[in-house]
């Protein structure tokens, strides 16, 4: 994978929505801050994060994370978790899996195109020559 000039973090990609205030960003940043590491190949500008919880502290809450990269389809994590910190890193992992599928995905040796594109023989180019 090539270097990014401006690798994507979670403090500077995420947004809170609907259910977390401002004052919930710190920790929620510190809890997702392990995702950094897989999203440092992606460039920070193409990258967003919004984090969301639905009836937040009932018995019901819905914990949503959604993951938008450019050129790549939106990637959405969701948790029931009752504990909201367990919610938040339950899809923090479904985060973090579902990025290293895509990626896995896009390597040659996953990518029937890609893999079944003929090569050119070594003793034809020499008989071109």
């Amino acid at each position: 994978m090539s270097a990014v000039a401006n690798p994507a973090t979670v403090e500077e990609c995420l947004r809170v929505g609907a259910g977390f205030s401002q004052s919930d960003r710190t920790w929620i940043v510190e809890m997702l801050g392990t995702l950094d590491a897989r999203l440092a190949g992606f460039h920070a500008d193409a990258t967003e994060l919004e984090i969301m919880v639905k009836d937040r502290s009932a018995r019901g809450q819905h914990v949503t994370l959604n993951c938008w990269i450019g050129g790549r389809e939106k990637i959405v994590t969701t948790s029931s978790e009752e504990d909201l910190h367990a919610a938040v890193m339950d899809v923090r992992d479904d985060l973090r899996r579902r990025l290293n599928d895509a990626k896995t995905k896009q390597e040659p040796r996953h990518n029937r195109h890609l893999r079944d594109v003929p090569q050119p023989d070594a003793d034809a180019a020499e008989l071109q020559v």
